[in-house]
């Protein structure tokens, strides 16, 4: 397949498209989709990345079901729950290479009564492998700059949509905007930002919204050898605003405090701690560097039991050199605090959450879906 530079990729593909096609629910709705495996050796499951699905239908083969093998079909079916927002599928089979090669697409849930009128644009931002083995960053499948045409006025929504295993840094720059919702839960009360680095973890998501300005603003991704960027435009033309980069934003500060159905004086009935390091060891029949949790690495790493309605809350410590992005199926998890500081600002819900060296969180949540 050829992104927009020309430059030829290696591509698995669903339906032929890369990324796959764009899914768009309502809340609510009861979701039926048909996977198919026409791919010659490998297996093929689909996870809803962010969506509270039945543990049957998660798609996490050898765990909640087996892969789907070459010439093989298996029909996924739930009833969309959660909140409306951004979140993605992708193959949860050999993850890394299925997701690498293209495996994976946006899905978006919107509200049963959608009244949004502006323009809505995902923006799946990936590193594509190169038949020459290296890399090649793109939004979807533009390596480089990507124009569209806004009129002033408009309302513009930009679901940033992390597919990479790192985290990624984007910077929106010629406008003002607002952080909306992270991994498909809105925030409360949010304020408008300038010259902010808005970093999004492996497999998250932020939802940010602007009204278009008579001017251009650009989304960048922030890197130094890659040229991926956005670029809106009452015409589609004209040169990128100054790069409006700044500090990282902290959702931990962000937005005004609301209800939440638990808190860190909450009475918790199961409490875990996971340290995260790194050491050299022998792994797969070689010594090499391998990242353990307290002190193991899989298969030997504990799996944490929890009883239904068990309200559970985890810390995570990252004494590694590596970003490490927590990632639960299942449920979605609220941050009670960041590196020994309670969050101030709006309740700040994730489903996946990037942990970097040096820095450690506290999160809970209710266990109320049955499962691994």
């Amino acid at each position: 397949m050829r992104l927009s530079s020309g430059a030829t990729v290696n591509a698995w593909t669903f339906n032929g498209q890369f990324p796959g096609p764009e899914l768009r629910v309502h809340q609510g709705d009861l979701v039926e989709v048909k996977l198919i495996n026409k791919l010659p050796k490998e297996g093929v499951t689909l996870h809803w990345h962010g969506l509270d699905v039945p543990n049957a239908e998660d798609g996490v083969a050898g765990v909640t079901q087996n892969a789907v093998q070459p010439g093989e079909s298996f029909t996924y079916r739930f009833v969309v729950k959660n909140q409306p927002g951004t979140y993605w599928y992708h193959s949860h089979q050999a993850s890394q290479e299925a997701v690498e090669k293209g495996l994976f697409g946006a899905l978006i849930v919107l509200p049963r009564d959608d009244s949004f009128t502006g323009k809505d644009i995902p923006v799946l931002a990936h590193s594509w492998p190169t038949k020459e083995g290296s890399y090649q960053q793109a939004f979807d499948t533009f390596d480089t700059l990507k124009r569209l045409a806004v009129q002033l006025g408009t309302p513009v929504r930009l679901r940033l949509i992390n597919t990479d295993s790192l985290p990624i840094n984007f910077v929106l720059s010629g406008t003002s905007f607002k952080v909306i919702a992270i991994d498909g839960t809105d925030l409360h009360a949010p304020t408008e930002l300038t010259r902010q680095r808005l970093l999004v973890a492996a497999g998250g998501r932020y939802d940010i919204q602007f009204t278009m300005p008579d001017t251009a603003v650009s989304l960048d991704w922030l890197q130094k050898s890659s040229k991926v960027g956005l670029l809106l435009s009452r015409d589609g033309t004209g040169n990128a605003p100054a790069l409006a980069d700044g500090p990282v934003f902290n959702p931990a500060t962000y937005g005004s405090p609301q209800q939440t159905p638990f808190s860190l004086s909450s009475h918790f009935d199961k409490e875990f701690s996971l340290v995260l390091d790194d050491m050299i060891g022998f792994y797969d029949g070689k010594m090499q560097s391998v990242w353990p949790i307290n002190g193991k690495v899989f298969p030997n790493t504990p799996m944490l039991m929890v009883h239904e309605g068990d309200l559970v809350k985890v810390s995570f410590v990252n004494r590694s050199w590596m970003d490490h992005p927590m990632h639960l199926h299942g449920h979605h998890m609220l941050v009670l605090s960041y590196n020994g500081r309670p969050v101030t600002g709006s309740p700040w819900w994730v489903d996946t959450l990037n942990i970097a060296p040096g820095e450690s969180y506290e999160v809970a949540f209710r266990a109320d879906n049955l499962g691994i």
